[in-house]
């Protein structure tokens, strides 16, 4: 078992198997590769100094392959309170996803009592680890991610929550932020809540956007998802992000919903 996500190689990130997704053995789950365009992000100096990411949109060029990577990080809009950033992630062969983030810089603010957060679902050690479908390989994102189903499942459709938490560090030899803990997971929202038995539809998210009003505290984050397909080949995945102190956010998906040939 790799000891990481990512290993790096100067200024290249090499994938390891624990990046892979369920769908093609040759491409990531787009959940750490997202997170590596964050620890980018959160890491790039900024004018008034460190920001905490508020919102961070993610678009999804295409299938992330197997293959080292290395990204490029530019600030698009700068600013002593706000800045917008942007992060580009590229195999050697073109730009295969792109990440534009807004961060804040964030300072004490007096706020009345009982606004700060919402409660959280039944925590971790309320839920249970439940069965993934056949993925044809032994070791994937799917083996790298702790799962506790609260209500839900991979092999039930419909509505899921779900706590998560990454088993070995993005980058090796590094303690994963906060931000990289939430974006390894938010992706898997429309997986979690699949409304469609996977066997005879594709649903596939072309973006991912993550809004956090606060960063989460401890390993584990909670998605408490739904997915909404349209007969018009279009739908949504719709995460609410909690920590096991309360609310931290919500992740959106946009999905191109189609039945699989053949």
């Amino acid at each position: 078992m790799p000891d990481a996500f990512y290993e790096t190689d100067g200024e290249t990130y090499v994938p390891t198997e624990l990046t892979r997704g369920p769908w093609d053995p040759d491409a990531q789950h787009a959940g750490p590769p997202a997170a590596l365009l964050g620890r980018e992000i959160e890491r790039h100096p900024g004018e008034g100094g460190p920001g905490r990411v508020g919102r961070i949109t993610f678009e999804i060029m295409r299938s992330v392959p197997l293959a080292p990577l290395s990204v490029a990080v530019d600030v698009l809009r700068p600013g002593r309170r706000v800045d917008l950033v942007e992060a580009r992630l590229d195999d050697g062969d073109g730009e295969v996803m792109r990440a534009t983030a807004w961060r804040l810089r964030s300072s004490p603010v007096e706020i009345p009592p009982g606004l700060e957060s919402v409660d959280p679902p039944p925590g971790p050690a309320a839920g249970e680890p439940k069965p993934f479908f056949d993925t044809g390989q032994s070791v994937g994102y799917h083996t790298a991610m702790d799962y506790r189903f609260v209500t839900g499942g991979f092999l039930e459709p419909g509505p899921a929550t779900v706590w998560m938490r990454m088993r070995q560090p993005l980058v090796e030899s590094e303690e994963p932020s906060p931000l990289q803990r939430v974006l390894a997971a938010a992706d898997s929202g429309n997986g979690v809540s699949a409304a469609l038995d996977y066997r005879r539809y594709l649903f596939i998210n072309v973006d991912l956007t993550v809004q956090l009003h606060r960063l989460p505290q401890g390993e584990w984050v909670c998605l408490d998802a739904v997915t909404i397909p349209e007969p018009t080949g279009v739908g949504l995945a719709d995460t609410a992000l909690y920590d096991e102190r309360g609310a931290i956010g919500r992740a959106t998906q946009t999905l191109l919903v189609a039945e699989r040939s053949g």
